[in-house]
């Protein structure tokens, strides 16, 4: 089976737009530490998630961020929920502005994934407060 090359444009675009978002510590780190087994949806995640959705004009930042953290959330996704809570404040949003995400997710998706999305947003939150 042949691995074709990644679209450079696309992952070099995805690269800059993944690190503004999620922060650059926080994509090093899983370029980094990628493996030859992980190391394709690592370039698979930063050419087609990052680069050409996120890359569009279609939605800015902010509304993609209230969209990531709602269906994260209703997916139960915990890990991916902190690191895009993280996105959402770099894209703009308020704490204010996640808490009605996440209050909209208990009312359609079930109050246990608001309350551990909430759970996850408040050890982010005090992270970034030093209170961790």
């Amino acid at each position: 089976m042949s691995n074709p090359e990644t679209n450079k444009d696309l992952f070099d675009l995805g690269l800059k737009i993944r690190s503004e978002v999620l922060g650059k510590e926080y994509v090093d780190k899983a370029l980094e530490t990628a493996d030859d087994f992980n190391m394709p949806l690592q370039e698979l995640v930063t050419e087609y998630c990052w680069g050409r959705v996120w890359g569009r004009d279609g939605l800015d930042r902010k509304t993609r961020s209230f969209l990531n953290l709602a269906m994260l959330a209703a997916l139960n996704r915990p890990h991916e929920v902190k690191a895009h809570v993280r996105g959402a404040l770099n894209n703009g949003l308020s704490r204010a502005e996640i808490c009605e995400v996440f209050l909209q997710v208990a009312i359609y998706c079930g109050v246990p994934a608001a309350v551990d999305s909430f759970r996850n947003a408040r050890e982010v939150f005090a992270e970034i407060d030093g209170k961790a």
